[in-house]
Order: C-alpha cells, then sequence, then structure tokens
C-alpha cells in the first residue's frame, strides 16, 4: 500500500572522479568529472522522519548536446536542475505519495528549465536525483527493501502520466516483478578505446569475462563499419558466445546515413560477427530528427530511442516510428523506467517485441551503481551496459573508511585488488542479493562528512568533437 509522505529537507553534495582511462562518446571525451549526492530528509505519516540519498556522475554533452554550447556549459544545466527542482519539492508542504510528488513537480520543472534554456532531458535531471533518494528514505522508513516495496507500490505510481496505461495495469505489472538474480555486465568499447591485443576488446582484464558489448559510434558509416569490422575480428576469437549492442549517440545525421550503415551490416561479409550477433541499435539520430522521421523498413531491424527519451509521451511516440524499445537510466528518472518496462510488457503480450534496455551513462561504485542496477533487476533488464567500472578505478578517491563499508554491506558486488575496492564480476554477471535491504538497494551511505557542498560539476574534457 503507498506511504504519503512530505520533504522537508535537501541538500547537495559533490566528491571529484578521475577517469582511469579516457571515455570518448559522442562529440566529447571525458578524462574527469564529479559524482553529485542527493541527500533528502522526509516525514512519513505515521512514521516519523528517514533519510535517503542518491548519486550521479553528470555528464557533458550528452543531456543537451546543441554545437553552440560548450561541454561545460551542457554540464552546468544540471545542478541548475537540481536547484530548481529543490525548490519545488520543498514547496508543497503536503503529505503525498512518492510517486504523487514527482507527478505534481515534473511538470513545472520542465516549464521553469525551459526559461533558463534548460532542455528537458536536463530539466528531468533534477527530479531524477531527488526522486531516488526521496526513494531510499521511504523505504528505509517502512524497513523494506527496493524489490518488495515496488512489488506492493510504496510509491503509489500511477497512470496520471501514462495514459496509455491505466492504474490497474500498473500495479499488477508491479506485482508480478521478481528479483533478477544476476545481472550480465555489457561492457562498453568507447571510440578511443584499445580494439586489438592487450588491452584490447577480447582481452579479459579488461573485459571482465564479458559476454555482452555495447561498441560506440562516430555517425560515419565508412568509418564505422571499418572500425566494426577490426573488433568483430577481436571477439570472433572469444572462447564463448557473444552478444553485441551499437551506439551512435546522435551522431548520425539522417536516415541516409544510418541506411548505410545498415546495408554494410546485412551486406558486407567481414561484419558477420558484428552483424550476426547485434541485438540492437541504440540512439543512432540527432533526437529532434529522430521524432520526425519514420524508421520505414529499418523498422524490421532493432532500433532504441535513448537521448531522445525526454518525457512520458516518448516511447509511444517512438513506436509510431518504427521503435522497438528505450533505455533504461536511473539519471532519466527511475518512474519513466518502470513505466516503460510497463507498457513494452503491454505491447508485447500479443506476440511482438518491445523491450527496456539497461544503459550506464557512467554510474560509479557505490549508490549510483546499486540503484541503476537495483532498477534494471526489478523491470526485467537481464544484462546492462556498466562503464563506471571500466572507465574509473572502483571507489578512487572516495574515503577508505567508506569504500570498505560498501565492501563489508555488498561483498557479493564488490571485492578488493590491489589494494581498491572495485566492482565484482562474477562470470561477466553482477549480483543482487545484497541490494535486498532496507531501502534502495544500499546498506550504506556516504560519509556526507568527508563531500564537499555542490558547487557546478567540473568534468575535464580533453578533446570536442564537431563529427
Amino acid at each position: 500500500m503507498p506511504l504519503r509522505l512530505a520533504v522537508r529537507d535537501i541538500a547537495f553534495f559533490e566528491r571529484p572522479v578521475p577517469f582511469a582511462r579516457p571515455f570518448r562518446f559522442g562529440a566529447v571525451t571525458i578524462t574527469a568529472s564529479t559524482q553529485v549526492f542527493v541527500r533528502v530528509e522526509i516525514e512519513v505519516e505515521g512514521k516519523g522522519r528517514a533519510v535517503g540519498a542518491s548519486a550521479e556522475m553528470p555528464a557533458p554533452k550528452w543531456f543537451d548536446k546543441r554545437p553552440h554550447l560548450s561541454a561545460e556549459q551542457t554540464v552546468s544545466q544540471l545542478p541548475r536542475a537540481l536547484d530548481i527542482a529543490r525548490e519545488l519539492y520543498l514547496a508543497d508542504k503536503r503529505f503525498d505519495t512518492a510517486f504523487g510528488l514527482h507527478a505534481g513537480c515534473i511538470g513545472a520543472q520542465v516549464v521553469a528549465c525551459a526559461k533558463e534554456d534548460i532542455p528537458p532531458l536536463a530539466a528531468a535531471f533534477g527530479p531524477a536525483e531527488i526522486d531516488k533518494a526521496i526513494l531510499d528514505a521511504l523505504l528505509r522508513a517502512a524497513g523494506v527493501n527496493f524489490f518488495d516495496g515496488m512489488a506492493a507500490n510504496i510509491a503509489g505510481i500511477d497512470a496520471r502520466l501514462s495514459r496509455d496505461l491505466d492504474d490497474i495495469e500498473i500495479a499488477q505489472f508491479l506485482a508480478h516483478r521478481r528479483r533478477l538474480d544476476r545481472v550480465a555486465v555489457r561492457h562498453t568499447v568507447g571510440m578511443d578505446d584499445t580494439v586489438e591485443g592487450d588491452g584490447g576488446v577480447a582481452d579479459a582484464k579488461e573485459n571482465a569475462g564479458a559476454r555482452y558489448f555495447k561498441l560506440k559510434l562516430n555517425g560515419d558509416p565508412v568509418h564505422d563499419a571499418e572500425r566494426l569490422v577490426r573488433i568483430g575480428k577481436e571477439l570472433a576469437k572469444l572462447p564463448y558466445a557473444y552478444k553485441v549492442t551499437l551506439d551512435a549517440n546522435e551522431q548520425y545525421a539522417d536516415l541516409a546515413a544510418l541506411n548505410a550503415l545498415v546495408d554494410r551490416l546485412e551486406h558486407d561479409r567481414a561484419l558477420e560477427p558484428i552483424a550476426s550477433k547485434l541485438l540492437y541499435i541504440e540512439q543512432p539520430m540527432p533526437r529532434d530528427i529522430t521524432r520526425t522521421s519514420p524508421l520505414g523498413a529499418l523498422a524490421a531491424g532493432n532500433f532504441i530511442i535513448d537521448e531522445a527519451d525526454d518525457s512520458y509521451d516518448a516511447f509511444p511516440q517512438a513506436r509510431t516510428l518504427g521503435y522497438r524499445g528505450i533505455s533504461s537510466k536511473s539519471c532519466k528518472g527511475l518512474y519513466k523506467s518502470v513505466i516503460n518496462a510497463a507498457r513494452a510488457a503491454k505491447w508485447s503480450a500479443d506476440g511482438a517485441t518491445y523491450f527496456i534496455s539497461g544503459e550506464d551513462l557512467t554510474c560509479q561504485a557505490g549508490l549510483a551503481v546499486q540503484q541503476d542496477l537495483a532498477l534494471g533487476a526489478l523491470i526485467g533488464v537481464t544484462h546492462a551496459e556498466r562503464n563506471g567500472h571500466h572507465y574509473v578505478d572502483g571507489f578512487v578517491d572516495t574515503p577508505a573508511a567508506e569504500a570498505d563499508a560498501f565492501l563489508a554491506a555488498h561483498p557479493d558486488l564488490y571485492r578488493r585488488e590491489a589494494g581498491k575496492v572495485r566492482l565484482a564480476i562474477h562470470d561477466g554477471d553482477l549480483l543482487t542479493e545484497s541490494l535486498t535491504v532496507p531501502g534502495f538497494a544500499s546498506a550504506v551511505h556516504p560519509d556526507w562528512s568527508t563531500l564537499q557542498p555542490l558547487q557546478r560539476p567540473h568534468p575535464r574534457v580533453s578533446r570536442e568533437y564537431t563529427q
């Protein structure tokens, strides 16, 4: 049964995140960033007060890729989105469900951000992070874990933001959710990552035994095809079966360019190690072009949207254009992920195939990766991109006592290696058993005394590409 709450305090903090290697995706290459932490205090009707937390790494040139803006300008939108959301969430003093509070604020959030030239995808970052922290506090107050709490719809998710569903369909979808014991890692291969030999895509020390691979594209069908041939030769050396996904991060200019890539995949025998293992292609074209470009014959393949997912209407609209799937990312909003998963299940009931995928822009060790992993394990994501452990060295500069606390509380999810606490990958999978603790998938909160108040995220972008 849903519980009602009121938000009493919201605070933001930050911690620097140096990268172990450059991460090139889309138009930028990042070598360092900041992790943002949210601390929320709520009052739960009849149960007193509780504190919840969430974390996320803001990414430049992803939420907003407009070319006239610098990487720093785009990432600076995100703390502003947090500030605007904070004002909205604290302004309502009434008791409401967690989802009711979200539903009452998200429209005003988008409008307020638009007045400051912050687009909807970036605007949603504020509520997304606050909602996770609120849910964490709510579950702690109730003394239940994320999976049991969501199955009982403790947040009160309803159909007011998704008129193509009804309240009963959402409640029944949640009631039938069962936690996945294991979620396979999908290993990211960035544009600047090594392909061949030591440190390459088939090197077990690099891919951690992953059976799924996410390959980044740069939008040039000739260049991408040549690179995919090289990657395919390496993946064919693996002593086990594998699958791949492709992610263009909006770099394909139009349907003509996308058709050129697909034509190569369908007819170039050198691409067989990729084409025969391909599950889907993610967000190939810019979000604005996506919304006005039906896939036509390309709809016979599996295409999903990611950056174009900036509203509760995005998935139904993409479906009419020929898209079969949509990504789940907790930085876009956990409730939207649940709604979209319910849609995919409903639309697939008659034999069609619609799905929700797990994509990770860079969830770092600790709260971020645990909450995103739990969300995927709830909604049925069997394999998820996990690039935080690849581009960042474990808990990096997190104080040792805090990293040790996460390791002690979640020994199936972390391990100690060479003096660092890192993500533990078991035969290519992440385990979820230790996430079944009261709260949102974590028995531990950050050591707030070691964090700095949030000023503005400071990504280090070594290059910015125009392609």
